[in-house]
């Protein structure tokens, strides 16, 4: 068994909460203010994707000698190219969906958004870059299911371009999780290294789904401020 399939284990433990989670979340009742609700909190979340990687990146440089640096770094360099302007998306979406971007810059971020994303600053700077795999590896792999923005469409009544992130990374992230893995199976990862990227990962596979119990539970959601369609009265389907 490679480091890629000993992984994919260790996070199937989890897997049941998060899969209750998400799918309390998106029920269709009241789905519309707590879309708008994800929408927010995921650009909090995804706006820090790209300066993580290029801190990761920065440390893979400052440590020549390391084994995994160049391969860490030609991975880093190529995905945060990839992921560059996602947290863009998200605004986009907001404000189709009837708010304003506003409503996901100027609020204090969550504590559990921070209790996701946070750790991974910390242990980039006082452990080992690698770490960070583990966490890119839950968001690439518990991406919006495939059918999750015509489900999303027929429950708002939101059109297509208010659901672009959801699109884009139910058809990208597959992609970018057959590449990772591939990464994790040809690094030459000690086995501390390994626990370091199991650690990161389960945290942020507990953390995400604490952070989609909260969505879950409809949080306020950011009022309507006249950008956007009108939204439905109702369920459409």
């Amino acid at each position: 068994m490679g480091v890629s399939a000993r992984l994919r284990t260790k996070l199937q433990l989890l897997e049941p909460e998060l899969r209750g989670a998400t799918a309390y979340m998106w029920r269709p009742e009241g789905l519309l203010p707590r879309y708008r609700s994800y929408l927010c909190t995921m650009h909090a979340v995804i706006r820090a994707s790209v300066p993580l990687m290029e801190l990761a990146l920065r440390r893979t440089y400052e440590a020549p000698g390391d084994p995994l640096s160049e391969p860490l770094a030609a991975y880093l360099a190529e995905h945060i190219q990839e992921e560059q302007g996602h947290d863009a998306w998200l605004l986009e979406d907001l404000l189709v969906a009837g708010a304003l971007p506003g409503d996901a810059l100027d609020p204090l971020p969550p504590p559990d958004v921070a209790a996701l994303v946070g750790p991974q600053y910390y242990w980039i700077e006082h452990h080992h870059p690698v770490a960070l795999l583990g966490y890119i590896a839950v968001l690439e792999g518990y991406a919006p299911a495939p059918g999750l923005t015509d489900r999303i469409a027929g429950t708002t009544g939101l059109p297509a371009a208010a659901l672009r992130t959801v699109r884009e990374h139910a058809a990208l992230d597959t992609d970018h999780l057959d590449e990772l893995h591939a990464l994790l199976d040809r690094l030459p990862l000690t086995r501390d290294q390994e626990a370091a990227l199991a650690v990161s990962a389960l945290h942020s596979l507990d953390a995400l789904t604490r952070l989609f119990v909260r969505l879950g539970r409809s949080a306020p959601a950011p009022s309507l401020r006249g950008a956007g369609p009108t939204p439905p009265t109702g369920v459409t389907r």
